[in-house]
């Protein structure tokens, strides 16, 4: 189904303290948590506080920076989705990864040649940037709703080059089976960490990982070691998380053969720049705001083009002088006046409507 312009008052925006409640009661609406978002007032509120300390940061290149960001549902104040940028992996936390490589084995004399597949530990200290902590509510996952939360973040980012690297990643959350629990952990991890997947797996989104540097194995493992359940997931992600997959390499995102060690999901990577929503997006004069419905309008993500980041849904007017025509709900959420410059990203496949 096609992402259609919704009238109801959805607004992203960045995460602030007065959010911490309603964000706690988001996250108790999901079964087992989210690893970077672990419901607890402490944490909350130091990341909410360090997101605001990013945001106000005068950068000039990624370093430590992190901007979180909430979907407000303003009718109800409720927030329904959540959604962040680190500026840049690495750094005085190092990001670990398995590389998944193909490596070559023969023997002439038996006729034996072939390749083995073996993960590698992978630290990487001055990475890219990347996108993460993504949730919609699961009532709300329709509408363009996904798309406002995670491309939302790329128009931001266009916007303020300069605060990201030349690329980003994501992390792809990797499958889970019907008791929740990771073969790839249970096969791999438990056996040097001696903890459940999810408690170690939220202390590493925490940042906490130096039982990682003291307890992962540093030797490759041979894929073909495990078993051929195991084998199976690695590079597979949980069902909930097929959309947002299918969203990335959409939008350009490519599979790097790399893993995560805990539960051996994918891991995406693209140029910034080439993103499809980057290179579509476009900047421009608000001439005009008319009622909803706009006639020969087209369903668009919009947004404004200051640190205090506001994006919405959208119709918006393209006009044959440069300039475009935008409703006057998705206006108000923003605070655009006519004269003003907005950007805006079609919603592909939208078409132009009476």
């Amino acid at each position: 189904m096609l992402p259609r312009v919704s009238s109801e008052a959805f607004t992203l925006r960045p995460g602030e303290a007065r959010d911490l409640l309603g964000l706690r009661k988001l996250i108790a609406t999901v079964s087992g948590g989210l690893t970077t978002l672990p419901n607890e007032e402490r944490i909350l509120a130091s990341k909410l506080e360090q997101s605001k300390a990013s945001f106000a940061s005068n950068v000039r290149s990624p370093g430590a920076e992190q901007y979180f960001f909430v979907l407000e549902d303003e009718r109800t104040g409720d927030l329904v989705g959540t959604s962040a940028i680190m500026a840049r992996t690495g750094g005085f936390d190092p990001f670990y990864s398995y590389d998944l490589r193909d490596e070559p084995v023969q023997h002439a004399p038996l006729g034996i040649a072939k390749h083995i597949p073996v993960l590698h530990l992978r630290t990487d200290h001055k990475g890219p940037s990347e996108i993460c902590s993504l949730f919609l509510r699961a009532d709300l996952r329709s509408g363009g709703l996904g798309r406002l939360l995670s491309l939302g973040r790329f128009l931001f980012m266009a916007r303020f080059p300069e605060r990201f690297d030349r690329y980003v990643i994501a992390e792809m959350r990797g499958f889970l089976d019907e008791s929740d629990r990771s073969p790839f952990w249970e096969s791999v991890g438990r056996h040097f960490f001696e903890r459940d997947f999810h408690a170690a797996d939220v202390l590493s989104g925490l940042g906490e990982k130096d039982f990682i540097r003291d307890l992962m194995p540093r030797h490759p493992i041979y894929v073909q070691l495990l078993p051929p359940e195991v084998q199976a997931v690695i590079g597979r992600v949980h069902r909930d998380t097929e959309p947002a997959l299918r969203l990335l390499l959409n939008e350009g995102f490519q599979k790097t053969g790399e893993v995560d060690i805990f539960d051996a999901g994918p891991l995406v990577r693209a140029e910034l720049a080439s993103v499809r929503a980057v290179q579509r997006r476009r900047v421009t004069d608000l001439r005009a705001l008319h009622p909803a419905p706009l006639p020969d309008a087209r369903a668009c993500l919009v947004a404004n083009l200051q640190l205090a980041f506001r994006a919405t849904l959208g119709a918006v007017r393209e006009n044959t002088d440069g300039t475009a025509d935008l409703d006057a709900a998705a206006a108000r959420r923003l605070d655009l006046q006519p004269g003003g410059k907005f950007q805006y990203l079609p919603l592909y496949g939208e078409k132009r409507r009476a």
